[in-house]
């Protein structure tokens, strides 16, 4: 089930809200859970097993590093770890390996016939925060395997994120109110995130998916370019859109998400854009991966390797592919050039930050969208020898308006206009209105409703 469905909009949010505000206090935590399930459930029933594993391991390892602290409580962590991490590997990277091994050794070994479980690498970095987070004595540890069961399943932020921490949520997990304000305004995010996704993701996405069908060899440079630029707004927006909607749905059941995106694409940098953008992913990498690692406090060269460790698990993280790793370190040399000198000189040149940023982001896209190799290299080469054609004025015609939207809300014209009429409700109920009943209208009348980072 996802949140840009019908059947999520009119029969899962009506039942599931109608139950959960009428239930007492104490019983909103199991139907939590279980409407997290049943969500979850939907698409993949047969990976329910994986998440009730998850949750029971990790429940007895918190149990036992409770007890035994001081005394067993690291050994203890390392099985859980060793737990969460093995299952991520087999179900994600698996068959990457394999296809490597085979590939330098011509061994032959038979791929394993599975899938990967939708949200698997979100909820992975949830549970671990916590085994982690109560090993270094940051949180109290979780007596009842409803409450955390909750915490894992929750249904907003469990397929996609944002990355919620366990300590983020812990208090909200024992004890919580839900102001009619918050409902309000969880629900006013929902509708903008639905708009986001539906009416701009989604639109954008439709040029970029005919590309793919055109072949990238038979593409202009305008075209490849336009593609760039579809891409990247597609992406921000399908994901954006996707953390404002779990966000708003998180504040209507009475938690505080945090937040995931700041307008990355106004940055004028690099170190600044991953200071905006999936900034829980680039949190939890920094408090799990990096800090442990040493961060900045052991010499330049440790450093350096550090940041090369993260930026690797970075791209590798997202999907096990070459072109993911490349992506990775291809945001580590730009960072390790920014820092070598190159920042200084964005600082004081505001349009060439911009432009640099953009170009650097967008030519990163390409990196992430298209696996395979070879179609890669044949795309960045029709940006610049791809020539003209007239075909790129039909394009322009059917895409032109929804790209130029999606720049001008990118660069925080919406915030704007929001923040000019978000205390004058004659303005604001009939413009909800109308981008809730868009967005209802496009999604029964169009197939195309992909959400990007399922896949990661």
């Amino acid at each position: 089930m996802i949140f840009s469905s019908l059947l999520f909009i009119f029969w899962f949010i009506p039942i599931f809200f109608a139950v959960y505000y009428i239930v007492p206090v104490k019983l909103k935590n199991p139907v939590l859970f279980i409407g997290s399930l049943v969500f979850y459930g939907w698409g993949e029933p047969k990976y329910l097993i994986l998440l009730a594993v998850s949750i029971l391991v990790n429940y007895l390892a918190g149990i036992l590093m409770h007890r035994y602290k001081g005394r067993a409580d690291k050994p203890v962590l390392v099985c859980a770890l060793v737990f969460d991490i093995g299952m991520l590997f087999f179900f994600k990277y698996i068959n990457f390996f394999i296809e490597n091994i085979n590939a330098v050794s011509g061994a032959g070994v038979e791929k394993v016939n599975i899938t990967l479980p939708l949200g698997i690498s979100f909820y992975t970095f949830q549970i671990m925060s916590y085994v982690i987070d109560l090993y270094r004595g940051k949180v109290d540890v979780e007596k009842s395997v409803i409450n955390l069961g909750t915490y894992l399943c929750m249904f907003p932020q469990l397929i996609a994120g944002p990355i919620v921490v366990y300590s983020d949520v812990s208090a909200a997990l024992k004890e919580r109110k839900i102001e009619l304000k918050d409902i309000e305004d969880g629900l006013k995010l929902f509708i903008l995130g639905l708009g986001s996704k539906v009416l701009i993701a989604n639109n954008a996405g439709e040029y970029w998916k005919e590309l793919e069908q055109i072949g990238y060899a038979g593409i202009s440079a305008p075209m490849a370019w336009l593609g760039m630029l579809a891409y990247t707004i597609q992406i921000y927006f399908d994901f954006n859109g996707y953390s404002m909607m779990a966000i708003g749905l998180g504040k209507m059941l009475g938690f505080e998400f945090p937040k995931n995106f700041n307008l990355p694409y106004t940055s004028r940098s690099i170190t600044e854009y991953w200071r905006r953008w999936h900034m829980t992913l680039s949190g939890w990498f920094r408090d799990y991966l990096y800090i442990p690692l040493g961060g900045n406090r052991k010499g330049k060269l440790r450093t350096v390797f550090n940041l090369f460790i993260v930026w690797f698990v970075t791209g590798f993280w997202h999907g096990a592919d070459w072109n993911f790793i490349f992506w990775g370190l291809y945001f580590f040399v730009l960072l390790m050039i920014e820092r070598a000198g190159l920042l200084k000189f964005l600082e004081k040149n505001r349009l060439l930050s911009h432009v640099y940023s953009l170009l650097a982001i967008g030519f990163g896209w390409m990196l992430f969208a298209i696996t395979d190799l070879k179609a890669l290299f044949v795309y960045l080469s029709r940006l610049f020898v791809g020539g003209s054609s007239p075909m790129i004025i039909y394009y322009l015609k059917n895409y032109g308006v929804i790209l130029i939207l999606g720049c001008l809300f990118s660069s925080g014209l919406g915030n704007r206009l929001y923040d000019n009429i978000k205390d004058k409700k004659a303005i604001t109920i009939p413009v909800f209105a109308v981008v809730f009943i868009l967005s209802v209208a496009y999604l029964a009348d169009a197939s195309f409703n992909p959400f990007l980072y399922f896949r990661f």
